[in-house]
């Protein structure tokens, strides 16, 4: 893993603007079916929006119906770390980008059986993507 992204939190401000600020940096979760990514179906990797880490890749999202985007699995060497959220009266496991400490989403055990039953369920907000061809 490369070197861990250490900003302030107005240096985080200013990078990410106010909408990917309230997700990425204060665990925020944009509405369901408004994000960029949601249905996209370009071939290409999904970054992480506040230190570029690779996270998903194109062949592993699919459409879930949740509205937000869903991957099987982060990428192989994907920098994620999974951590027990238990805000709104749930208990859920949050996923984060382990190299900026960003909030991604959360990941749950409803995903296809066939590609390990996990569905994460990442905010469009919190990633870029590289298109490939």
């Amino acid at each position: 893993m490369t070197d861990k992204v250490i900003l302030t939190e107005a240096e985080w401000l200013a990078k990410l603007g106010p909408e990917r600020y309230h997700i990425l940096r204060q665990a925020g979760t944009e509405r369901a079916f408004t994000g960029i990514y949601e249905r996209n179906k370009a071939t290409g990797v999904y970054m992480c929006g506040g230190c570029g880490a690779p996270l998903f890749a194109s062949s592993d999202k699919y459409e879930s119906g949740c509205g937000w985007p869903s991957y099987t699995a982060p990428l192989p060497d994907a920098p994620i770390d999974e951590l027990i959220d238990t805000s709104h009266g749930m208990i859920r496991t949050e996923v984060r980008c382990a190299r900026c400490d960003g909030h991604l989403g959360h990941v749950f055990p409803d995903g296809p059986r066939e590609a390990g039953g996990l569905r994460y369920c990442i905010n469009s907000a919190s990633l870029d993507f590289e298109p490939q061809e």
